[in-house]
């Protein structure tokens, strides 16, 4: 039996779990329907996640369609969580983007439309909630056409929309009427149908029907559904699509390839990693070879064992092959993007910016210090972009996308660790970027039992690389060096994150037997902040990408307040009575311009943004707290050193 990994997608609220628990009913893997209000869900487990009544973990189900099984991976709708949604993207062959009749195109909506566009990830579009009242059908699909993508093939229509009665009439395939709509929209990328169009002959519904699996299967259209997760109608041509629109995965590799895209807990706490096979075979105590991508770019690798295989939708069989999913046990190690077997080409996509509000989190009870860090490590595993460090005062810097996030770590670390934590309110994340290259270099004898030099300059990343021959020290000096480095470029000559710079070994030595990975610890950073203060850096703040459409007579003030707040537009775009315009925002401003926009606009205005890269600080630029002392300064640094050794010696 064929595979295909679906993934579920939804603005927050757009009925997505609700749907996929009427899939699984209408499949007959459940024989009873569950309640996100009661939190009887089959793919909403945590405690959090009922008892709030929203996804924060992707979970997988399976069921069968069209005679193929289908792995639908139901993901967070909250922007929130939209890592969880990142990783669900890296392994799937196809996606159902729910919409709400009522609601229509929500923020969320265009940005994870945008991503799956951009992905050219076959798509099919479902119009959830025709049962409730304010439901939109036709207006909904020009909508969707204006604001999500121009290839909308609606599939059927919908009679009494917006009451309990509400039902829905597929199109019929051979219904002349249906193949024309469908080979318009078809015939933008397909030129014997435009020619039929063109020349009024009547297309033939089989080319038709081709063209739309052809078009579906490269991202080019989109077929649209409507229906009711709660009634159920309109579901049975959602399954049936899944079975014969969406193409299957792929052909198998012929060499073991799988990649960790959820980590879950058992009860007991054993960590269950949930894997993607795209080649060879995996079963029950085979050994294979870990590579992880580290967040500054490199590639490690490890051996592990697998003690456990249980494949989704079969777990009977025991053996994972390609294009399915399944839970492995036996890799306590293991994190978000790991690889078993051999390596991607190149790194792993990144479809959304990363976090930019960073939250230093401190134990209510002194006590409970040390378990705070560690529960924080340990989710570290299962959501790498929170990115935990040592904050100034005793706390730990934690990267969030926003306050629910905040408040979900929050119930986490008190329910799952017993930790009660203190956060403070987010701060913008800077980073900081070279004007220039510089040079330092610290000789052995100086205070320091190592020697080391370094070079800095623009680059792309964070890169390190060697202009010394890697036998001039021990393999552990050369490493400690290295991590060091990377570790150190969090904090820059302003205390934020340095980025596109590439860092080179320029001198090295070490006085055997004495000196020891920990002292080119010690000696890395100071002489990485000289360099960085020679080259100089310049900071730069977060952004976001705005698309908002607005009356025609208040583009003026609107466009004013812009420009006002920092901002930047660089379209505009008529359309009838409205103006569409995009542009750039400080992410400082966001909040706010989102705010005044109903006051400008008479509540007119339809405003959505996106973190979207950064832009150089005008004036003095912000400072975060340092929390390794001051490089800056030897005296400091190396009294900074001296009582970290005694904490330690202390602790012991």
């Amino acid at each position: 039996m064929e595979t295909v990994n679906i993934g579920i997608l939804a603005h927050v609220d757009a009925g997505k779990t609700s749907l996929t628990e009427r899939l699984l009913f209408d499949t007959g893997v459940i024989d009873r329907l569950g309640s996100v209000d009661a939190g009887t869900t089959r793919t909403d487990t945590g405690e959090i996640e009922r008892r709030r009544g929203i996804t924060i973990r992707s979970a997988v189900v399976a069921f069968t369609a069209g005679g193929r099984q289908v792995n639908l991976v139901d993901t967070p709708g909250h922007s929130d969580f939209v890592a969880e949604v990142e990783r669900a993207l890296g392994v799937l062959d196809g996606a159902v983007l729910v919409l709400s009749a009522v609601e229509g195109v929500q923020p969320h909506t265009r940005v994870l439309m945008r991503t799956l566009r951009s992905l050219r990830l076959p798509t099919l579009l479902f119009v959830n909630k025709v049962d409730r009242a304010g439901a939109r059908t036709e207006p909904l699909v020009a909508e969707i056409r204006r604001l999500l993508t121009p290839g909308v093939v609606p599939m059927g229509t919908v009679r009494g929309a917006g009451t309990p009665a509400a039902r829905v009439e597929a199109y019929d395939q051979r219904d002349p009427a249906a193949v024309v709509e469908w080979a318009t929209v078809l015939a933008d990328h397909d030129d014997e149908l435009l020619a039929d169009l063109v020349e009024e002959r009547a297309p033939d519904p089989d080319r038709v029907a081709a063209a739309l699996r052809a078009q579906t299967a490269a991202g080019l259209a989109c077929p649209l559904l409507f229906g009711s997760a709660i009634t159920g109608a309109g579901v049975p041509a959602l399954v049936a699509a899944l079975g014969d629109l969406l193409p299957p995965a792929p052909p198998a590799e012929p060499d073991l390839r799988a990649r960790v895209f959820a980590v879950e807990r058992t009860e007991r706490g054993e960590k269950v990693a949930l894997v993607r096979s795209y080649g060879g075979e995996l079963a029950r105590r085979q050994r294979v070879t870990v590579h992880r991508r580290e967040p500054d770019g490199r590639l490690g690798r490890h051996r592990a064992r697998v003690t456990g295989v249980t494949v989704v939708g079969a777990p009977d069989t025991g053996v994972l092959t390609a294009g399915r999913i399944a839970r492995l046990h036996g890799l306590p190690g293991a994190r978000i993007g790991d690889q078993l077997g051999t390596p991607e080409n190149g790194k792993a996509g990144r479809y959304f910016p990363p976090p930019t509000l960073e939250t230093v989190i401190r134990a209510r009870r002194p006590e409970q210090a040390e378990a705070l860090h560690a529960a924080l490590l340990d989710l570290a595993d299962a959501d790498p972009l929170i990115r935990t460090r040592p904050a100034p005062g005793g706390g730990t810097g934690v990267l969030l996308y926003g306050d629910v996030q905040r408040e979900v770590l929050a119930a986490t670390l008190a329910g799952a660790y017993g930790v009660e934590a203190e956060f403070t309110p987010g701060d913008l994340v800077h980073v900081e970027r070279l004007v220039g290259a510089g040079e330092a270099v610290e000789i052995i004898g100086n205070g320091f039992l190592g020697t080391v030099g370094l070079r800095v300059e623009p680059g792309e990343g964070v890169t390190y690389r060697l202009a010394v021959e890697l036998g001039s020290l021990p393999l552990s000096f050369h490493a400690a060096i290295e991590e060091t480095v990377f570790a150190a470029l969090d904090q820059g000559v302003h205390g934020w994150p340095v980025t596109d710079v590439a860092v080179t070994l320029t001198h090295s030595g070490y006085w055997s037997p004495v000196s020891t990975a920990g002292d080119f610890r010690d000696l890395t950073p100071y002489v990485l902040m000289q360099a960085l203060a020679r080259a100089g850096t310049r900071v730069h703040e977060p952004c976001h990408r705005f698309d908002c459409e607005v009356p025609a007579d208040t583009l003026g003030p609107v466009t004013a307040y812009l420009a006002r707040v920092g901002g930047r537009v660089d379209g505009t775009e008529p359309g009838g009575d409205t103006w569409h315009v995009t542009g750039e925002v400080p992410a400082r401003c966001e909040a706010q311009v989102r705010r005044r926009l109903p006051d400008l606009t008479r509540g007119e205005g339809l405003w959505s943004s996106v973190p979207h890269g950064d832009r150089l600080v005008v004036g003095e630029p912000p400072r975060r707290p340092r929390s390794d002392g001051n490089p800056f300064d030897r005296v400091e640094y190396t009294r900074f050193l001296a009582q970290r050794q005694l904490a330690a010696t202390a602790g012991r």
